[in-house]
């Protein structure tokens, strides 16, 4: 038996929805319900009126599993459009992460010297603990994590990818 393996690809989807009650529930219910999976998602009123939302979801899967996320994603009512940011272009991403180590002596310092080399802010400090605010690619902010975990890693809490298109063109 020869088992073909597909290669998994990240995709940032920009979405454009009407701003009513229960679109959010529906969308992650489509994913829920194909057994697709969401590793971030973030939304924000986008219109001077409050009537248009953009929703930005991170997802990965094979090509032809993206595809079918895009044109479920088109065929719901309330959704305007659906962008990849991923296929249409270069595109900007960020993501904000909170830090929270604790440690003291080595560990303390080694904290500030990675934070300061990862451009890491500290928000708040005491002198058992620090919580560092750090913003950048997914990849970054993984790599920050990574290293702080051997340093007294006590909690993070991410707010999920924010991504736009580069030029002049709306998502």
């Amino acid at each position: 038996m020869h088992i073909h393996e597909e290669a998994v690809e990240r995709h940032v989807l920009a979405v454009l929805v009407d701003n009513e009650a229960g679109i959010l529930a529906r969308i992650a219910g489509m994913f829920t319900a194909r057994g697709y999976n969401i590793d971030s998602l973030t939304v924000a009123d986008i219109s001077e009126d409050h009537a248009v939302s953009r929703i930005t979801i991170a997802t990965n899967g094979p090509p032809h599993v993206i595809e079918q996320i895009i044109a479920q994603l088109d065929r719901l009512v309330p959704v305007h459009s659906v962008r990849d940011l991923t296929e249409s272009g270069p595109h900007v991403q960020r993501e904000l992460a909170l830090v929270k180590v604790a440690g003291k002596g080595e560990n303390r310092i080694e904290a500030m010297r990675l934070a300061d080399i990862y451009r890491a802010r500290v928000v708040d400090a005491t002198t058992e603990s620090f919580i560092f605010e750090i913003t950048g690619a997914p990849e970054k902010i993984e790599t920050f994590v990574g290293l702080m975990r051997e340093v007294g890693l006590v909690e993070v809490g991410r707010t999920g990818v924010v991504a736009i298109g580069r030029g002049p063109e709306p998502a």
